[in-house]
């Protein structure tokens, strides 16, 4: 999977509830789509942060986890995050 596909990918998956959606295309490469600030109705832009490049600590004990399980990479699904569900 090229870069641009998987760009395509992770910003499809954004929902307004998801924070961040990560795409695994191999040991040493990542893409990784932020939302800046959480979805609002009042909102006139949205705000995104895209990386594309080596995976942080999080996603390198992610990974070393699917090798473990014996998942192949690319992972074929788009790791979702999503914002904090507020106390009542």
């Amino acid at each position: 999977m090229n870069t641009a596909a998987a760009v395509a990918k992770c910003f499809a998956a954004l929902a307004p509830d998801v924070k961040k959606a990560t795409l695994y295309i191999g040991d040493k490469q990542v893409v990784s789509v932020c939302r800046r600030f959480k979805f609002s109705r009042r909102n006139t832009r949205e705000d995104f942060v895209l990386k594309v490049g080596a995976p942080n600590f999080e996603q390198r004990e992610f990974i070393k986890r699917c090798k473990r399980a014996g998942e192949t990479l690319p992972v074929r699904k788009v790791q979702l995050k999503f914002w904090p569900q507020k106390k009542k």
